[in-house]
């Protein structure tokens, strides 16, 4: 397993129903990408000297089982699809409960941003061989480049 992010569910991340929060699945998927990148290389100072980082097309989340206060989670990371290039990217994120059981699948759809001109951004060729290190899916598609 890719595992980028480990640790406990605190206080601040139940809801009324004392489970895990909806936004808190979103916020600890977002922590494990960005942890994903570090690992290849791509820390967020890197990219900044770039004026590059990424952006979020798309976020889908489908809740499995239900996490509780101080239940341990695990969460992966795996590419599942990009242009070869990595200028366009699709990651799953799966979220284990301590128990092993599997409670999320977090999907997220995106690209790299200039954060300068605000516009969409391919990655400089160094950059790009890191972000294709990242681990990939058993059902991993490379899309071509004209693909939208």
């Amino acid at each position: 397993m890719n595992i980028f992010y480990e640790g406990q569910v605190l206080w601040a991340q139940i809801d009324a129903n004392q489970h895990m929060r909806h936004s808190a699945y979103a916020d600890l998927g977002a922590q494990a990408r960005l942890n994903m990148l570090e690992s290849l290389g791509l820390k967020p100072v890197k990219l900044l000297g770039f004026k590059i980082g990424p952006v979020l097309f798309k976020e889908e989340l489908s809740y499995l089982r239900e996490i509780a206060l101080g239940d341990h989670i695990k969460i992966t990371c795996e590419i599942t699809r990009s242009r070869p290039d990595g200028s366009r990217w699709s990651i799953r994120h799966e979220v284990f409960r301590g128990d092993g059981v599997k409670a999320a699948i977090i999907m997220t759809h995106g690209a790299w941003i200039d954060m300068e001109k605000r516009k969409l951004a391919i990655l400089p060729v160094e950059l790009s061989q890191l972000f294709m290190l990242a681990p990939r899916s058993a059902d991993y598609t490379e899309e071509g480049s004209d693909h939208k």
